[in-house]
């Protein structure tokens, strides 16, 4: 079951992170980001070659209301984005008793290898099963995108399914590891 997500008036906050809707004043930190090769392509789409790029990026993120900005504290910059989309789940007959989501994300190549995903995806995880109601959610990675792999295991998430995807985006097929995580299974996830 589909359930609709707005996180316009959500602000969410971790040891070093804020999580929160993103602004128009957000777009040189989104470039900054987004502009890197290999960053986007990670996860399903091309490295903006241009401001133009970001900004029409930035103003689905504003529409839509469903993907917050990461904003390193310490920094004070938006470093990345979480977003809380539709699952592969909900048209799966084995899961359609359930209220499911997917969460996706994406950080700047300067901050990998921090710790700063997996911190802000269990904020995330928290507030999608206490605040919205979820019944479960998902998250998967291409197979060669070994570090999203690590995160996706470090919270808690079991592997369901390996699945072809096609990324319109970026014009070719990704062999996509699936996973899900039950709301009664979350304490793994704080490990």
């Amino acid at each position: 079951m589909e359930q609709r997500v707005d996180v316009s008036g959500v602000v969410l906050t971790t040891e070093r992170l804020i999580l929160r809707p993103w602004q128009e004043s957000d777009l040189e930190d989104l470039f900054a980001y987004a502009s890197v090769p290999g960053v986007g392509e990670m996860a399903g789409w091309p490295h903006h070659r241009t401001r133009e790029d970001s900004q029409e990026v930035l103003r689905g993120f504003m529409e839509k209301k469903d993907v917050f900005a990461i904003v390193h504290k310490k920094d004070g910059k938006v470093i990345g984005s979480l977003g809380i989309h539709n699952s592969w789940a909900a048209n799966d007959p084995k899961y359609s008793d359930l209220v499911v989501k997917d969460i996706g994300f994406v950080l700047s190549r300067d901050y990998w290898g921090q710790g700063l995903v997996p911190e802000a995806a269990r904020a995330v995880v928290d507030y999608c099963f206490d605040v919205l109601g979820l019944d479960a959610l998902t998250c998967g990675y291409f197979v060669d995108n070994h570090r999203s792999r690590r995160v996706i295991e470090k919270l808690g998430f079991h592997y369901v399914k390996t699945v072809l995807l096609h990324s319109e985006a970026l014009e070719r097929m990704f062999e996509t590891k699936c996973y899900i995580l039950f709301r009664g299974q979350r304490a793994t996830a704080a490990n």
